[in-house]
C-alpha cells in the first residue's frame, strides 16, 4: 500500500488555505484530517466554501487541530505562527509554515520589519528557505520548511544564476506588481473594490518586509552583499504578480546562462518574449525572460509567477513533496486558465 501522509491545515479559510486544499484534494498521497480558522469555528468546510464537497467538505473546522497527523501546513499571521511552531515541532510534527516567521535567520530583522521580537533564534537557525530551486538538498531532510514570499520567489529565481555564476552586479532596482489577493482575505479599506477598481498604487517603498529576507538569501548563496532598490506595487487583479528587475552589471550571455541553469527545472521556464501574467495563473511556473540593454549596460529581466501558486501554496506542495520523497510534480503539473 503507497504511503498516505495526513496533514492539517491551520488558516485553511484564506485565500494561500484555499488554494492549498485545492490542490491538495488532487493529491493521490495526501489525506487531509484537520482545519482550523478563528473566523468559522464549528462550521463544515463546505458551509464555508460550497464548492469543497465530500470527505474535505464535511470536515468540522476547529480552533486546534485535533486528529493525528504528520505534517502541519500553516496558512497563519507571522505571530501565530511565530508562537506555534515550536509547539509542533516539540509533538514531532513537521511543519511548512507560509508566515514570514522563520524566513530570515537574523533574529534582530524581525523588531524592525515585522514588529515583534523574534524569541526563537535556535529555531531560527533549523529552519530550511522553501525556494526548492536553490535549497532542495536542505529541504529533503528539514523537520520545518519557511516557505518563501511571493515577491522574493520571482526575485531571486531571476537573481540566481548571476549569484551562483559570481556576475559582478553593481545595483539593482526592482518594481513588482502584484494581485490584490496578496493582501490577504481580512477587509482593508483600499483594497476595498470602489476604491481599488481602476487604480493601483505603490507601498512601503522605504522599509518592505521582503527586502531582508532577499538580500539574506543572495549573501548565504553568492556570499556577497547586494542592496536591493525594490519598489511593491498592487494592481487592480485578484492573484497574479510580475517582477520587472534592472540589473546593472558585467555583459553575460543571459539566455545561455538561464537556460543551462534551469534546464532541469520543472516549474522555470525560459522564454523568448515578455510573459503575461496569465501564462503561470493557477500554475507553480515561474517564467523567465532577458533582455540585454547595451546603451545603459543593464540586464532587464522580466520574471512572473502567480502570487498564490508559486509564490505561496503550490510552491508549499512542491516543498511537501520533496519531504516526503515523492516526485516534484506530483499534484502540481497544471496548465493555466487561458485566457
Amino acid at each position: 500500500m503507497e504511503q498516505e501522509i495526513k496533514v492539517a491545515i491551520y488558516g485553511a479559510t484564506g485565500y494561500t488555505g484555499v488554494e492549498l486544499l485545492n490542490i491538495l484534494l488532487k493529491h493521490p498521497r495526501v489525506k487531509i484530517v484537520g482545519l482550523t480558522s478563528q473566523s468559522h469555528v464549528g462550521k463544515r468546510l463546505k458551509e464555508v466554501f460550497p464548492f469543497l464537497e465530500g470527505p474535505v467538505g464535511n470536515l468540522k473546522i476547529t480552533s486546534d487541530a485535533e486528529e493525528e497527523y504528520d505534517l502541519a501546513f500553516l496558512c497563519l499571521p507571522h505571530e501565530e505562527s511565530l508562537e506555534l511552531v515550536p509547539k509542533l515541532l516539540n509533538q514531532g510534527k513537521k511543519v511548512i509554515d507560509l508566515s514570514g516567521a522563520y524566513r530570515i535567520k537574523n533574529p534582530q530583522i524581525y523588531p524592525e520589519y515585522y514588529g515583534f521580537q523574534h524569541k526563537y533564534p535556535k529555531i531560527l537557525e533549523r529552519a530550511v528557505y522553501g525556494l526548492p530551486e536553490i535549497y532542495r538538498e536542505r529541504i529533503r531532510n528539514a523537520q520545518l520548511v519557511a516557505n518563501p514570499g511571493c515577491y522574493p520567489t520571482s526575485v531571486l529565481l531571476a537573481l540566481y544564476p548571476l549569484i551562483i555564476e559570481r556576475v559582478k552586479i553593481e545595483k539593482v532596482v526592482i518594481t513588482s506588481l502584484s494581485g490584490v489577493s496578496g493582501a490577504g482575505r481580512k477587509p482593508v479599506q483600499h483594497f476595498h473594490f470602489p476604491e481599488m477598481y481602476g487604480d493601483f498604487f505603490a507601498y512601503s517603498l522605504d522599509k518592505h518586509r521582503h527586502v531582508p529576507e532577499m538580500e539574506s538569501v543572495i549573501k548565504e548563496i553568492g556570499e556577497v552583499n547586494i542592496l536591493l532598490r525594490f519598489s511593491p506595487v498592487v494592481v487592480p487583479t485578484s492573484r497574479g504578480m510580475l517582477s520587472s528587475l534592472s540589473i546593472f552589471c558585467d555583459k553575460v550571455e543571459a539566455k545561455e546562462l538561464y537556460n543551462e541553469t534551469y534546464k532541469n527545472e520543472k516549474f522555470v521556464r525560459i522564454v523568448l518574449e515578455p510573459p503575461h501574467v496569465k501564462h503561470v495563473l493557477g500554475t507553480n511556473l515561474c517564467l523567465l525572460y532577458s533582455f540585454w540593454d547595451e546603451r545603459v549596460k543593464c540586464l532587464q529581466v522580466i520574471s512572473v509567477i502567480d502570487n498564490l501558486g508559486k509564490g505561496a501554496s503550490s510552491q508549499a506542495v512542491q516543498n511537501f513533496n520533496i519531504m516526503f520523497g515523492f516526485e516534484e510534480d506530483l499534484a502540481l503539473n497544471t496548465v493555466p486558465s487561458f485566457p
